[in-house]
């Protein structure tokens, strides 16, 4: 009788302890999103005038945008320098197949998945089956990209058409980005992937720069490399994943790509991983606040905001250089000329 009595308190008390640590959560969640991040864009708002710091929807989509800048450019300044710049296409791809298993299960089944869930899901996977047609199926890496992204789109778009295109509508926002989409919990989730991205990165800095730059020094030294690779794969779909809230599936990879590019010109690595962060900053935050005023999709004006400092920079850059070239050469034709500036 003991045993049954103690059975039932416990079934009667996990739920109860679930309950507690996810109404936990939540209140912490709300203290860190509402109270603290909504405070200080508050101060802000009344500081500058700018009421488009006030809004809560605007405050999530802000805090979204400065993640995405964060580890977009951490993760993909590893992706750039070993030529892997397509995999956060490939990945976004993994994704849609993800959101579309998410929406496809809710549908048929009456439940709840969370489409973000079974997007990270899927889109890990992805990266591991990349790896894994490289590393045993002899597969070259381009051809296994375009194998998982062409073999990913196609079961999303057989999953939406199996429900009549009763789920095409859901995915929209997915594909294209939405400001409206990113919810406190969506906001929490995203600033948690970006701890754990940070953290991971951190963590794995040295071997990863390691791999990166010298791959088979690297295997030489008893580095794992291609476990390295795999885990910067997972982290790419990682940041896919939270970047699809804003930038949406189709322009997601160019946070991986372009503020990379932007701080190409910054010599050191650290340095230009920095200066990747800040351009993808400017990305983010300007795209966000033009896509607001003007009513335009988030996460192409975040690509073109992002393009423009490209431009912007690489222009500065190329200027700066064709006028050090013309200094330099003036000063060798004026030592050649005996110095006498021609008198």
């Amino acid at each position: 009788m003991t045993g049954v009595t103690s059975l039932a308190a416990l079934v009667v008390a996990v739920p109860l302890l679930f309950a507690g640590v996810a109404d936990a959560g939540d209140r912490a969640l709300g203290v860190l999103l509402d109270d603290l991040w909504g405070g200080v864009l508050d101060v802000l708002a009344g500081a500058t005038g700018v009421d488009v710091l006030a809004f809560p929807f605007m405050q999530r989509a802000y805090l979204a945008a400065v993640c995405v800048a964060v580890v977009g450019p951490l993760v993909g300044s590893f992706l750039v320098h070993r030529e892997l710049a397509m995999i956060g296409d490939t990945l976004a791809h993994a994704a849609f197949a993800g959101v579309a298993a998410g929406l496809f299960v809710n549908s048929v089944f009456a439940t709840s998945v969370p489409p973000l869930a079974t997007a990270l899901v899927v889109a890990a996977l992805a990266a591991l089956v990349v790896q894994t047609l490289v590393d045993y199926a002899g597969t070259s890496r381009d051809t296994s990209l375009a194998m998982v992204l062409t073999g990913s789109f196609a079961v999303g778009s057989v999953l939406i058409t199996a429900t009549d295109g009763g789920i095409a509508v859901g995915i929209n926002a997915y594909l294209f980005g939405s400001l409206a989409t990113v919810s406190r919990g969506n906001a929490g989730i995203l600033l948690a992937m970006t701890v754990v991205v940070g953290l991971a990165v951190g963590a794995a800095y040295r071997p990863l720069v390691y791999v990166t730059f010298d791959e088979v020094g690297a295997r030489a030294a008893g580095i794992d490399a291609g476990w390295y690779t795999r885990l910067l794969a997972v982290l790419t779909a990682v940041v896919v994943v939270g970047a699809m809230q804003i930038m949406g599936v189709i322009l997601v990879a160019a946070m991986l790509v372009v503020p990379v590019a932007t701080a190409a010109p910054v010599t050191g690595f650290k340095r230009s991983m920095a200066a990747s962060v800040v351009a993808g900053l400017v990305a983010t935050v300007g795209g966000v606040t033009l896509s607001y005023w003007f009513d335009v999709a988030a996460g192409g004006t975040v690509v073109l905001v992002a393009l423009a400092t490209y431009v912007a920079v690489t222009g500065t850059v190329r200027g700066r250089r064709r006028i050090a070239v013309r200094r330099d050469s003036e000063a060798t034709g004026v030592a050649a000329d005996g110095g006498d500036n021609g008198t």
